[in-house]
């Protein structure tokens, strides 16, 4: 793998630099550079196309990168996928839901699919539904939920399958206000436990301390378009 250029990488920050992205034949960003500390926030700004959900994408490891560097603790993310998808959340535009399973069942499902088998199910199932103002819903399946109601259910798997790193695409999508302070309350205490946060978005939103990065900043000059 290629080392990051940067010599005082500090131990298991993500860090990108150089990044480039392509989308079928089109070159989608290039020359990206950040750094995500413990406790860090990055929050993605763009219109659409400018390469906000790629990004997210290639840092879960789902899609290949044009160039450069994407490494954790100073190791490419490629060295050990299996290992990089462990330490991540990633919660996309699809909510992912089963209709025919209950909330709860559906919760428990991907917990179990992140390897996270419990016991007594309802001891972290429970909690993660009624973060997210769910706990009414458990019993309901899917299909009877609304879009509001389907969005939080997705982000509570961030609490009942907990991971360092969050991946989140648009996540305010959907959500009122209330859901929406829930899971700002969500992303303080995970950062102020030491996890990582990065979302996009088109709403204003606050993170305290977060770095934010517009994709604006990253458009392909013409002469990276024609080689």
């Amino acid at each position: 793998m290629a080392a990051p250029r940067n010599p005082d990488l500090v131990e298991r920050d993500l860090v990108g630099e150089a990044l480039a992205c392509r989308r079928g034949e089109r070159l989608v960003f290039a020359g990206l550079d950040f750094r995500l500390p413990a406790g860090g926030a990055l929050v993605l700004t763009g219109s659409n196309g400018s390469g906000k959900s790629s990004l997210l994408r290639l840092m879960a490891g789902l899609t290949p990168r044009e160039a450069g560097v994407l490494a954790w603790n100073g190791s490419d993310i490629r060295d050990d996928p299996a290992v990089h998808r462990a330490r991540l959340q990633f919660i996309g535009h699809s909510d992912a839901l089963k209709p025919v399973l209950s909330a709860g069942e559906d919760l428990a499902f991907w917990a179990k699919m992140r390897g996270h088998v419990f016991a007594n199910s309802g001891a972290a199932i429970e909690p993660a539904l009624a973060r997210f103002g769910l706990g009414t819903t458990a019993a309901l399946p899917c299909r009877y939920l609304s879009a509001g109601q389907r969005r939080r259910l997705a982000l509570a798997r961030l609490v009942a399958a907990p991971a360092e790193l969050w991946l989140l695409d648009e996540p305010l999508t959907s959500l009122d206000s209330e859901a929406a302070a829930q899971l700002l309350a969500a992303i303080a205490e995970h950062r102020a436990q030491g996890g990582r946060v990065v979302l996009s978005t088109h709403a204003p939103i606050e993170l305290g301390g977060a770095t934010r990065l517009s994709l604006a900043d990253f458009r392909p000059t013409p002469a990276e378009l024609l080689a």
